[in-house]
């Protein structure tokens, strides 16, 4: 089972700044995620939400070109693969494995202006070079899914 986390910044950078360190640790194969979405709150306190394509739709896309490449071959094969692409992206969004929507508004709402925050969806990852990762940053955790031990270390490596 997946743990999510909910980490504000007070500042717009360390957000982002955070997801790409994360993106590095998936890349070394210390961390698996589903999803990952980077709030920023602006100084007239607009939004923008970049967030990564869930697990699950990015393979119900490529399993739906492939079967629909197979199936569709003979009679049109680019319809074939495009119409394949559609159908699994939208079983995998079906699939519901990213993070919730309502989460990402609870957040937003608790997040000041000019300010930054980022939700993460993962499966597993060593909790020792997450830390190292995210000790650079200073953040809260504004909600997590974690056991007891892994919010501890991750409030240690905030908190340094």
């Amino acid at each position: 089972m997946g743990s999510v986390t909910a980490l504000t910044f007070e500042d717009m950078e360390q957000g982002p700044q955070v997801r790409e360190a994360l993106k590095d640790l998936e890349k070394r194969g210390l961390l698996s995620l589903d999803d990952a979405a980077v709030i920023i709150k602006d100084a007239d306190g607009k939004f923008k939400v970049h967030g990564q394509a869930d697990r699950g739709v990015k393979i119900g896309a490529v399993g739906g070109g492939l079967m629909g490449l197979l199936l569709a071959s003979i009679f049109f094969p680019i319809g074939g693969i495009v119409l394949g692409a559609l159908a699994g992206a939208g079983i995998g969004a079906a699939a519901n494995i990213g993070i919730d929507k309502k989460f990402v508004k609870d957040v937003e709402a608790a997040m000041p202006n000019n300010s930054s925050a980022i939700i993460i969806y993962a499966r597993s990852g060593d909790p020792a070079a997450v830390r190292g990762a995210l000790e650079p940053f200073n953040g809260t955790i504004y909600q997590t899914s974690l056991d007891g031990d892994a919010e501890a270390a991750l409030h240690r490596a905030l908190d340094e």
